[in-house]
């Protein structure tokens, strides 16, 4: 079956799917985006993705697009059209289209909004989390509003790029103190052998990742302590577990950093016991 995207009202084939080659999404990377799991064709915590958007979207002064219901038909009529039962549904608006000039168009222009979704194998997932993840640490070069779900992502891609050439599927942003700020596409975490569970602060420096948001949930259900504080790659090498969340891969455990082990190099048990009770927490709907 092929595939189908939603790109500016219209549903059209995925393959055939396009914008204006002055959409400020392309010319500057003027604009925002979300990433949602889809669990049996339910959208996971569609709430919280969208008020993450509101507040991207108003850092940037760009007007919402179309009502949070009416944005909602569309998510779920693109996970219909292309069948997906699990995987993800991606959404991007931008500032839209007018002739290229840095500054905002003088004159009001419809946002542009593209969707689309593509199934994920479940199975593999859970093999990647039952022999946990390498990362690899590279430095901070990121502009600061990493607070907002920009699509201006070169330097995660290039993040990303070292991970793979170097046999890892994350890379960890350090930053100029020598801590650990977060992943390319996700947040990063640590359980002390205290049996602490740590990660960075949201406050500033990283992004609230909504997986992250439940995952809170789950640990006070689990009776964990958390710390929101910044931690250091040796602080994480000797640690009892690593491991990283965003919305498609859940809670994986991360096993080697720059190719040493941490601990065992084995998965450890709070990160499994967080990533199977996570959506017992997570809203789908």
């Amino acid at each position: 079956m092929s595939r189908i995207a939603y790109v500016n009202g219209s549903y059209v084939p995925h393959g055939e799917a396009a914008v204006h080659v002055e959409d400020r999404g392309y010319q500057f990377a003027d604009g925002v985006y979300e990433v949602c799991e889809v669990r049996g064709g339910r959208l996971v915590d569609e709430r919280r993705h969208m008020e993450r958007l509101e507040r991207s979207l108003k850092e940037l002064r760009i007007a919402m697009p179309m009502t949070l219901k009416a944005l909602g038909v569309v998510l779920r009529e693109t996970v219909r059209r292309n069948r997906v039962r699990d995987g993800i549904v991606y959404l991007q608006i931008t500032r839209g289209v007018a002739p290229r000039d840095h500054a905002f168009p003088t004159k009001p222009v419809v946002p542009s909004v593209v969707v689309t979704a593509k199934r994920l194998d479940f199975a593999a997932g859970e093999k990647s989390a039952a022999t946990g993840i390498a990362v690899v640490t590279v430095a901070e070069n990121r502009w600061p509003r990493v607070d907002i779900k920009s699509v201006a992502l070169l330097p995660n891609v290039l993040a990303k790029q070292a991970a793979r050439e170097q046999g890892a599927k994350e890379a960890w942003y350090v930053d100029a103190s020598g801590h650990v700020t977060e992943g390319s596409s996700s947040n990063a975490w640590i359980v002390t052998k205290q049996n602490k569970v740590v990660t960075r602060s949201a406050e500033s420096g990283i992004l609230r990742g909504i997986t992250r948001s439940v995952l809170l949930d789950v640990l006070k259900d689990q009776g964990l302590t958390l710390e929101e504080r910044a931690f250091t790659v040796d602080e994480a090498l000797d640690a009892r577990e690593a491991f990283v969340t965003s919305a498609s891969q859940l809670v994986m455990p991360v096993v080697a950093i720059d190719g040493r082990p941490v601990a065992n190099g084995a998965p450890g048990l709070v990160a499994g016991a967080l990533r199977r009770d996570f959506h017992t927490r997570a809203e789908i709907s």
